[in-house]
């Protein structure tokens, strides 16, 4: 896909006078550089603020910055995100509440490739087995990026617009407009994000350019104050060279369709009511031609696409004066197609037959309860089921190839306590989850066959924690401790068996304004994972991390600085892991520093500025794909280096 910088520029040019938007955060932190856990196990972030290591252009880099995450690095864009060591469909990706997946058989594209952060109002991350209101297989948690459906008072109109540039090509564009009075409303955003190859600390290119763009629109009638229907539209689409493999991505397209209901305030019994139907549709191609000098005799070319459904409904209803129930049910339905090319010449690419290889379909039904047990105590639970089933193909005969039908159950119950005399809430939550084997484990890894099939994973999990919000003092400390029966273990060798694990990790994150000018911030992150059934360390699992921040805020002026201690890591399983990726040997620590600065003009203009990795350090994550061979003209690692130095200046203006 070819794009251009242009309209887009110009679409900036004409909308930044109008935009204002205040996007400081705690204690006045402007550039944000890890996002604190404000309520028990939930983590709500501003996409739209600026933020250390460099801005994002993507779900999976934008999530990065949080506590507890990491991110397999591919090349410059589309990396996995991670959640405690846990990957892939352990991690549901919701965008404005409607779960999709990618359409690559290795992972090129995770739903995250198709998330334009500051597109979006907000991005809520609930960690751990703690709800069960968005679908099952939440064993890591749920990451929900949403839009606000604020309504409108008086005719009027909010916009928000940024301009990035950055080391490297890197240019980044958003305007973000809404148009309304108390009937309804008018949205509609437009995002540009592209970088030429960047260099590693020692000067050599990575094999990573990327263009990325995408148009939303969303149409709401508000007949009255408790009343909105809504729908949606998207369409986004991208090319990303990789680094760590044999082929780039040179389509990304996605189409998005969905309606949605709302009704509040129905009676005193029933507080609201909530439906909505989603419709996407991934193609994504491939091939070794477009972004790379070829260095084989064929041209290689797949095409993989994905159509997913969705339909949600619930009802929220007041049981008695001290509690809340929710109850809901939904289904997803998953078809999953392919077609692939490799041949000496072109000729015929246009002619190749598409054909099914899986399609899987689940329906569920769950209650959510939320009880006053007193003033500052709660008791919060929740119940799920679901019926799954799944169909293996042949792609290329429409043979069958397996089928499985699972009924899954999933659960939780947490006690949370606001401390009495002080600002602080303690909690504590069991969870169980189930996960079947999702699209890539029942193909790539070959879980799915006619002699065979993968059992669910079941999580059972502990957490508990201490969230402290205080006039000059925020913190929190959370622990888990987990079981996971029949985790599914995937090797290089595309095949994947059952094994038991046992994890256990902790996070903490602080904010303390030691002075009236001054803030220190600081946030770390440590999981253990053992293989049990085979008494190894567990595959993937990120070493510990720790965050240490400072602020200088005068005014308009503030000033602020990173550093980010990486722990070595020697507890691997070499060639074995999970969907995004497998152990490539132990790796020793690394330390990077970032700085940044910003300045408000007034309420309607930001201005940002960052410096990543100061010293040009090279290094790679302990999480990462191995460098490709098949790269004319680029040096190979044994992982894929990270950036070096890297210089980005960002300008934010808003209205509202």
């Amino acid at each position: 896909m070819k794009t251009s910088r242009r309209p887009l520029c110009l679409l900036l040019a004409a909308a930044f006078p109008a935009f204002a938007q205040d996007t400081a955060v705690t204690f006045g932190e402007v550039v944000v550089t890890a996002p604190q856990m404000r309520d028990p196990l939930v983590i709500a972030n501003n996409p739209k603020a600026p933020q250390v290591p460099v801005p994002a252009n993507d779900g999976a880099s934008f999530l990065k910055n949080i506590p507890g995450f990491n991110v397999v690095r591919k090349g410059g864009t589309d990396g996995d995100p991670v959640l405690r060591g846990l990957a892939g469909s352990r991690l549901p990706i919701l965008l404005d509440g409607a779960e999709f997946h990618g359409g690559c058989g290795m992972r090129m594209d995770p739903p995250t490739a198709y998330v334009f952060p500051e597109a979006f109002d907000r991005v809520v991350v609930i960690k751990g087995p703690q709800t069960v209101r968005y679908g099952n297989g939440n064993l890591a948690g749920v990451v929900s990026f949403e839009r606000d459906a604020k309504p409108f008072k008086e005719s009027g109109a909010r916009a928000f617009g940024s301009l990035m540039v950055g080391s490297w090509g890197r240019l980044d564009g958003v305007v973000d407009a809404t148009f309304g009075n108390p009937n309804g409303y008018l949205r509609a955003s437009g995002t540009h994000s592209e970088s030429d190859d960047y260099e590693d600390g020692n000067g050599r290119k990575v094999h990573s350019l990327f263009k990325r763009d995408s148009l939303n629109f969303l149409g709401g009638w508000t007949p009255d104050a408790n009343t909105r229907i809504e729908i949606s539209a998207a369409r986004s689409g991208a090319e990303a060279a990789y680094a760590d493999r044999t082929m780039d991505g040179v389509v990304f397209d996605r189409e998005g369709y969905g309606i949605k209901f709302e009704r509040k305030r129905i009676s005193e019994v029933l507080r609201k009511v909530e439906a909505q139907y989603n419709d996407n549709y991934i193609d994504h191609v491939m091939d070794n031609y477009s972004l790379r000098t070829k260095s084989v005799a064929n041209y290689m070319w797949n095409n993989p696409d994905r159509k997913t459904k969705g339909l949600r409904a619930s009802a929220e209803m007041n049981v008695g004066k001290a509690a809340v129930l929710t109850v809901g049910a939904d289904w997803q339905n998953n078809l999953h197609t392919l077609r692939t090319f490799s041949n000496a010449v072109l000729a015929g690419i246009d002619t190749v037959a598409r054909g099914k290889d899986l399609e899987a379909t689940t329906t569920g039904v769950f209650g959510e309860l939320t009880y006053a047990l007193s003033d500052g105590r709660r008791l919060l639970a929740g119940l799920r089921h679901d019926r799954f089933s799944v169909d293996r193909f042949t792609w290329s005969t429409g043979a069958a190839n397996g089928s499985a039908k699972e009924s899954l159950n999933g659960g939780f119950l947490r006690y949370e306590h606001d401390l009495s005399g002080q600002p602080a809430t303690a909690y504590m939550g069991l969870g169980r989850g189930e996960r079947p084997m999702d699209h890539w484990e029942a193909t790539t890894y070959n879980g799915l066959t006619a002699a065979g099939k993968l059992n669910p994973e079941t999580n059972t999990q502990i957490d508990a924690g201490l969230i402290w919000n205080g006039e000059n003092l925020n913190g929190s400390l959370s622990a888990y401790y987990s079981k996971i029966g029949d985790y599914v273990l995937t090797r290089n060798n595309n095949t994947s068996s059952n094994v038991d694990a046992t994890r256990h990790g902790l996070e903490a994150d602080v904010a303390w304004r030691f002075a009236k000018q001054w803030t220190m911030r600081g946030s770390y992150a440590y999981v253990h994972a053992d293989n049990d059934t085979m008494g190894v360390p567990l595959a993937q699992t990120p070493p510990h991390e720790l965050k240490l921040g400072l602020d200088w805020q005068a005014g308009s002026l503030t000033l602020g600085g990173l550093a980010r201690l990486v722990g070595g890591q020697d507890r691997v399983h070499i060639g074995y892991g999970n969907v995004v990726g497998q152990d490539l040997g132990a790796t020793g620590g690394f330390a990077t520093l970032a700085l940044n600065g910003s300045y408000r003009f007034d309420k309607k203009t930001l201005l940002s500025v960052g410096v990543d990795n100061v010293f040009d350090r090279i290094y790679a994550e302990h999480i990462s794909r191995t460098g490709s061979t098949a790269i004319s003209g680029y040096t190979t690692d044994i992982r894929v280096n990270e950036p070096g130095r890297f210089v980005w200046v960002k300008a934010s203006f808003a209205l509202d």
